[in-house]
Formats: C-alpha cells, structure tokens, sequence
C-alpha cells in the first residue's frame, strides 16, 4: 500500500501553488513530501539551458522524469509546478489546478518583478484557461480538482479540502 497519495498542485505561475503545498504538507493527516519541481530542476541540473530572454530554464523533462520516479512510486508526495502534463497519469491520484482572477494575478505577478511581456504571456495563458485545460486532457475527469486561490481564506478552505480527500483516501486504500 502506498505511504499516501501523490497529489499534483498546478496553475498559471503566481497562482498560489508553492503556498498551498507548503500549507498541505503542513497539515496533511499522512506525511507528505513537497517538490517544487522548479527547484528541484535547478538543484540538480535537469535543465538544457537557461532562456535570458524568459527568465526561465528549459527542462530535461526525461532525465527530470526518470529522477522523479523513484521518488514518486512509493506515494507520498506534492508535486507543485506550473505545468502537469509531463506527469505520468499512473502517477498522479489528485491534480489540484488553482485559478486565480486575471488582474489580481497581474498585481502578483508585478509585485515578483516579472517583465511586462512575462506577465502578459501568463495573464493571457490563466484568461484562457491553458493550465486547466492541459489538465483536463492529461488525467482522469474524477481526480482533477479547480480550486480558487484569490484570498486567505480561500487558501485556508482548499487546503482544508484537500486534507479532507486525504483522509478519504487514506480510509480507501485501507479498505483495500
């Protein structure tokens, strides 16, 4: 039986995905380990190169997958990055995708001193629900899960949901 799910935390850059992870991993009733996957790429060289013009590395996503599986077979684990469709569908038992208002986004984004064109290009992509839809076509309807992430309160209320599916979880593995 695994040790606890692997639960996938996606959405536009600036959506709240780092900070509804860290909050999970917090209070999750099993132990669970967070991956910033950008970090994790950074950290051990799992990219090709790094895009001045972006600001952003461009992923070996094979040697970044064949790194991740040994980490994610025995379950247990977040995986918070801005895309998912690289991740297995036998990997993943939860796809949060977190959404946030266009123009609060914007407000995020500037604050993080991202150039206009970095935040036009992610205000477009959130506006036209691209993290959402590539979630949709990548895993099954019944695991993938949007949740707004606009306030405190609505990133104390998800996180609360999501410990909630993870005791229900838990409570069917068991039984199984």
């Amino acid at each position: 039986m695994p040790k606890g799910p692997v639960i996938v935390i996606t959405g536009t850059p600036g959506t709240g995905k780092s900070t509804h992870a860290e909050l999970l991993a917090d209070e999750s009733p099993v132990p669970l380990k967070h991956i910033n996957v950008s970090e994790y790429v950074k950290e051990r060289g799992f990219y090709e190169a790094y895009d001045e013009e972006w600001h952003t590395y461009t992923v070996d996503e094979d040697r970044l997958l064949d790194d991740l599986e040994a980490v994610v077979a025995p379950g247990g684990v977040i995986l918070d990055w801005h895309t998912c469709e690289a991740f297995p569908e036998r990997w993943a038992d939860l796809v949060v995708v977190l959404t946030c208002d266009h123009s609060k986004l914007w407000n995020r984004l500037e604050a993080r001193g991202y150039s206009l064109k970095k935040i036009q290009e992610n205000n477009e992509a959130e506006i036209m629900q691209v993290v959402l839809e590539e979630a949709r076509s990548s895993y099954p309807a019944e695991i993938v899960v949007e949740l707004q992430s606009e306030s405190l309160e609505q990133l104390e209320a998800n996180v609360a949901r999501i410990v909630e599916w993870i005791i229900q979880w838990t409570k069917n593995q068991e039984s199984n």
